[in-house]
């Protein structure tokens, strides 16, 4: 009997510790977000692959006291606020109708997690925001002036 509580504390010890672990690596802190920059690698688990020739790669960059900037087909700029692991913003955007019809949708779908609250985690290099219906993954990226 005393065998088998020691060995259920010690498996419910285990599993607080892995609960308290997860729990940190859940969310993003502002200090690994500011000052970065992050480029669209992935949405909802297929790789990003756009018919605009252009160059442009969707990015998102985190300025001092959490400024978000950067762009999908359209230019967006907004103060972000990190509670609890999620990113919440309101965004300004410019309104221009883009060649690549992916763009124009990853707009809308951008702005509307963003309005309503995205999980946002960072690991390896990536930021990943997430909520129930869309993931987007991003690689950090050399921040450019």
């Amino acid at each position: 009997m005393k065998k088998s509580l020691a060995t259920l504390l010690v498996a419910c010890s285990a599993l607080v510790g892995c609960a308290q672990g997860d729990n940190n690596a859940a969310g993003a802190s502002a200090e690994q977000l500011q000052h970065h920059r992050f480029v669209l690698e992935s949405v909802d688990g297929k790789p990003l692959t756009l018919s605009d020739k252009s160059g442009r790669q969707p990015e998102i960059d985190f300025g001092e006291k959490m400024h978000i900037s950067g762009a999908m087909c359209n230019r967006f700029t907004g103060q972000g606020e990190l509670n609890n692991g999620v990113l919440t913003a309101q965004l300004a955007s410019t309104r221009m109708m883009c060649a690549d019809p992916q763009l124009n949708a990853l707009d809308n779908l951008f702005g509307q997690m963003l309005a309503a609250g995205a999980h946002i985690s960072v690991a390896n290099d990536k930021l990943t925001l997430k909520n129930p219906q869309h993931t987007l993954v991003y690689k950090r990226a050399e921040w450019v002036n």
